[in-house]
């Protein structure tokens, strides 16, 4: 287990580190000055720009200046905005939070239900139910994000009024903005009206919410579904049946542990295409988000800007798989066998 572990660590790194040459390439593949791009300093400004072709060894090869840029990016000095002249690592932390917010949650509603739906639809197989919704599930799955999204604020927020169409907060609150979870950043202020300003954040929050776990949601239950008929026809529960065992004792001590090894599994997959729909998602419903922030700032030419988004957005992916990947190796004993064998 501990040889895995370090493995996939190993792997990560080396994924980590052609991340980092992709990005430092952008640079010069970019159109304009490669020193501009990386650190967003132009040429007008003599003395800053001197002083950034030493810090970043552009007095030197190109070894010398990948090494600078590797030092740059460990230390956080992501360079500067084009468009706000801000520097982009503290632009880009209060935005993080914001995505993982929107992501967490969609990611805890799709298996508070995909898990359920899919044990039910086992159990009722080839029964009405069970059509109804594996029927249902693979009709939201064909439905492209952005489509979704906007029938959701054609339905909920013109037409029912039962959500506004974007935003996180009704800026009337003057919540501060601290961590970028608007849930967290009111929970944290001082403001007197906390509990008013929570269920505007809610308000806002649950229709991108929803829309982003629509997909996670339809494969989980289909996994489920699968998986729990699987563990269905194996010796051992037809065993515990024939010691008597109760179908509630089965279902919850024999068949859901072993169930949901496949959702374990799944998980870094479907994070990691909840992560790319999050970027659409954001921008329908103008969410300040990285996702949103990468897209305006393809617009807008920003260079540092695009490659802080793109750098935090593939670590992020990157590093949820291998964790995933490292549980689901220690969760199951068969799986620690397949690794020791080899």
């Amino acid at each position: 287990m501990i040889r895995y572990s370090l493995r996939r660590l190993i792997l990560l790194v080396i994924t980590l580190w052609l991340l980092s040459l992709l990005l430092f390439s952008l640079n010069y593949w970019y159109p304009g000055d490669p020193l501009t791009n990386m650190s967003g300093i132009t040429a007008n400004n003599t003395i800053a720009y001197q002083q950034a072709e030493l810090a970043r060894g552009f007095d030197h090869g190109l070894l010398s200046q990948y090494v600078h840029f590797l030092e740059h990016l460990i230390h956080g000095d992501w360079g500067i905005s084009l468009v706000t002249e801000q520097p982009v690592f503290d632009e880009i932390k209060p935005l993080m939070g914001a995505t993982l917010e929107l992501g967490l949650l969609a990611m805890a509603l799709a298996l508070f239900l995909g898990i359920p739906l899919g044990v039910y639809a086992a159990i009722q197989q080839r029964g009405l139910l069970d059509r109804v919704i594996m029927g249902l599930s693979l009709s939201a799955y064909s439905i492209p994000v952005f489509w979704l999204a906007q029938l959701f604020i054609l339905l909920f927020a013109l037409k029912l009024n039962w959500s506004p169409i974007s935003g996180q907060i009704n800026p009337l609150y003057a919540i501060n903005v601290q961590t970028g979870s608007v849930l967290v950043d009111i929970l944290i202020s001082d403001s007197p009206y906390k509990t008013a300003a929570f269920y505007n954040a809610l308000h806002h929050l649950w229709v991108p919410v929803v829309v982003l776990a629509i997909m996670p949601l339809t494969m989980l239950i289909r996994i489920m579904r699968n998986s729990v008929l699987d563990v269905l026809q194996q010796n051992y529960i037809k065993a515990a049946r024939a010691r008597g065992l109760t179908d509630r004792h089965i279902m919850f001590r024999h068949t859901l542990p072993n169930a949901l090894q496949p959702i374990v599994r799944q998980l870094g997959l479907q994070f990691s295409v909840l992560m790319t729909n999050i970027i659409i998602t954001e921008v329908i419903f103008n969410w300040p988000g990285v996702g949103s922030w990468l897209v305006k700032s393809i617009y807008e030419r920003d260079f540092p800007v695009i490659q802080a988004g793109l750098l935090v957005l593939a670590s992020l992916i990157l590093m949820v798989n291998v964790f995933v990947d490292v549980v689901h190796a220690w969760r199951y004993p068969q799986i620690r066998k397949e690794i020791d064998a080899e």
